[in-house]
């Protein structure tokens, strides 16, 4: 008789924090796991092991990353970490000497080894309980694209490239393939991710290779292409606002990728911006901007801001708010600086305080949100394009194509027609608020 029926098969637990890459990165493990006959489990006390998949980024978040260490710890007693704050065996070891294994992010096998020694696999593989497209974290229609690895940037406020690396880019075909694997799977929307997504290939020196019979180089634009022949909902994130950027707002504005940019500017003064270690022309970002939303009027442009870094004055952040406004930035995140370990800008003079710190994230929010408003507003009246993510007592639960899954807001759909998760239909809006809109799906009325 087959293992399969004669034994239990062993269930591992997962908690997977941080950013969309590190959930890319869970993605992977869980695909491993399967594939070598392990269950996941959903709770501590059924789990033989549970890996911790950590982020290191902050000082608030490598906290939370030990606290759900030693939370899996009493709960369950058997503890793999692994991600970036792995990089800290150290601090690990130290706060939770209990940990059975510890590894930096990306070391799959490392995490595949560890649970081998704690949970022993059975004897068989059981390569056919995994799907082609791999095992997901994310809802059946939608997927996070991860297309290469780490950084070549050296921001002062960021650790990223000691914790992880310089950038390694996956060849194009191979990024191509698992796209069109995600399609075949039932995929509707890819969501393209990276440290630095514009920077994709150079470390490759934007080497071609051959899919569907067609040459590719490794390069940004041949990468958007390229997806955008898949005919799915592209969505491009941490886009650095590099020059050769203008070059995708044609496939844009042809429907070929999403009308959308998630580009980190952390912030518009060249003098903060400088201390950051980051471009500083802010004459030159308007400008880009006014010539993006020229080419495709209909741009979505969601940014992340530090504010209260180290130097910054009055004057800097009214700088920041009046070209947020000008720019009109659709979706903005705002994060108060702080300082961590190893990072070159702890050095920096001139360090806010967090009382004023706080009062510019106020600030900050407060404008962001009425920008958001006024955006919105213009958008009651027009017929748009949405995908269905799921209901509630009231409405249909659905995205824009200026909205990205769990980060941007939400288009509620008043209808009395039912459509499963993942359609994409067409929809009337008649309604906004400061960062959600409604619709009915009746767009002649």
């Amino acid at each position: 008789m087959r293992a399969l029926e004669t034994e239990r098969q062993p269930k591992i637990g997962l908690v997977s924090l941080g950013c969309p890459k590190a959930t890319a990165d869970s993605e992977r493990i869980i695909t491993k796991l399967r594939a070598e006959g392990y269950i996941l489990s959903k709770d501590y006390q059924d789990a033989d092991a549970v890996i911790v998949n950590t982020c290191g980024f902050l000082d608030s978040a490598r906290a939370e990353s030990l606290d759900a260490i030693g939370e899996a710890i009493r709960e369950n007693g058997k503890v793999i970490v692994t991600g970036c704050l792995g990089k800290d065996k150290e601090l690990i070891q130290k706060t939770h000497p209990k940990v059975l294994g510890i590894s930096g992010p990306q070391a799959y096998e490392e995490v595949m080894q560890a649970i081998r020694e704690v949970v022993p696999p059975l004897h068989e593989p059981f390569e056919h309980l995994v799907p082609e497209a791999g095992l997901r974290l994310t809802p059946r229609h939608y997927a996070y694209l991860k297309i290469s690895e780490w950084c070549n940037n050296r921001c002062s406020f960021c650790i990223i490239p000691s914790l992880r690396g310089d950038l390694m880019s996956r060849p194009i075909h191979e990024v191509l393939a698992e796209a069109n694997r995600l399609k075949n799977a039932g995929v509707k929307e890819l969501l393209v991710i990276s440290q630095d997504t514009s920077a994709y290939g150079i470390d490759l020196k934007y080497q071609e290779f051959t899919f569907r019979d067609k040459a590719y180089k490794t390069k940004f634009y041949d990468l958007c292409e390229g997806l955008g022949e898949l005919g799915l909902w592209t969505r491009l994130h941490y886009v650095y606002p590099y020059p050769h950027v203008d070059d995708v707002l044609p496939l844009m504005a042809e429907n070929k990728i999403l009308p959308y940019l998630d580009i980190p500017f952390q912030h518009f003064s060249p003098a903060v911006l400088k201390n950051m270690r980051r471009p500083g022309n802010i004459d030159k970002t308007l400008e880009r901007v006014q010539k993006w939303r020229s080419i495709v009027p209909d741009l979505t442009i969601r940014s992340t801001f530090i504010v209260g870094f180290p130097g910054e004055t009055e004057q800097d952040f009214q700088m920041l708010l009046d070209t947020l406004e000008q720019a009109e930035i659709d979706r903005a995140g705002c994060f108060i600086y702080e300082p961590v370990k190893g990072a070159m800008s702890n050095d920096l003079e001139n360090h806010i305080p967090a009382a004023l710190q706080q009062e510019r994230y106020d600030r900050f929010m407060l404008k962001q949100q009425e920008i958001s408003e006024k955006l919105l507003a213009r958008k009651i009246g027009k017929t748009i394009d949405v995908i269905i993510d799921g209901q509630d007592e009231e409405y249909i639960l659905g995205r824009s194509k200026g909205d990205a899954p769990e980060i941007d807001g939400t288009v509620y759909i008043d209808t009395e027609n039912h459509y499963e998760i993942g359609d994409i239909i067409s929809v009337k809006v008649f309604d906004a608020d400061s960062y959600d809109l409604y619709a009915h799906d009746d767009v002649n009325s």
